[in-house]
């Protein structure tokens, strides 16, 4: 699952705005977005990863990715930096 490769990451960036500067900056290896977040905020984040050609994972809740990047609110998308 997801969780274990954000946990394993060596390197990730949290958040939405964070996420799409290093996408497009050409730094991700593959994207993460929770399920439960605004459609709204994660369409962006999908767009641009098609955009650089990443691939994008999906998990169930912010919360649990929030916990799995080591913060304590909710993260709606993860970037895996290579």
């Amino acid at each position: 699952m997801s969780y274990e490769k954000v946990l394993q990451a060596q390197e990730v960036v949290v958040g939405t705005k964070q996420t799409v500067r290093a996408l497009k900056e050409g730094n991700v290896r593959e994207v993460v977005i929770a399920e439960d977040a605004d459609k709204a905020i994660t369409d962006k984040i999908v767009e641009a990863a098609k955009e650089a050609n990443v691939p994008v994972r999906k998990v169930d809740s912010m919360k649990k990715l929030g916990k799995a990047c080591k913060i304590q609110v909710g993260a709606a998308a993860v970037a895996i930096i290579r």
